[in-house]
């Protein structure tokens, strides 16, 4: 995973993480990446400054949270298992099922899957309810 400094063109800047430099092109491609403040899809990778872990900063880099954080954290990541485990993964197919379901038009079921920015807009414009499940580094490894 790597994480880049982007920036949106209202000069609005923020950081995502990536499996690779492919993967922000890909999705940028895709209108996947959208700025958190403004929305706007226009994003470009920011000027970055590297840095560098000496081996005695690499668990202050990789454990920078406090007790309560990475409580919250095991918490969150709980909680994510326990939907995965009790619900149908539908793939990219999850906007068109979360609608059949919204509709009555199948039985009631938890779903997880993917949707692009647009599909996630037009559920929430139909009323649709959903809540986004958080994608945790080592779920990509």
């Amino acid at each position: 995973m790597i994480r880049f400094g982007l920036v949106c063109d209202k000069d609005h800047t923020f950081d995502a993480w990536f499996r690779n430099g492919e993967d922000f092109e890909t999705q940028k491609a895709r209108k996947l990446v959208s700025c958190p403040h403004c929305g706007s899809l226009e994003v470009d990778k920011a000027l970055m400054v590297p840095a560098v872990a000496t081996g005695r900063d690499k668990a202050k880099v990789a454990l920078g949270l406090s007790e309560e954080q990475k409580k919250m954290l095991a918490q969150l990541k709980a909680l994510s298992e326990k939907v995965r485990e009790n619900a149908e993964y539908v793939g990219d197919r999850f906007a068109e099922e979360a609608r059949r379901i919204h509709f009555g038009e199948v039985e009631a079921r938890g779903i997880y899957g993917e949707a692009t920015l647009e599909e996630v807009r037009g559920l929430a414009e139909d009323g649709v309810e959903f809540m986004p499940l958080p994608v945790f580094p080592e779920d990509r490894n």
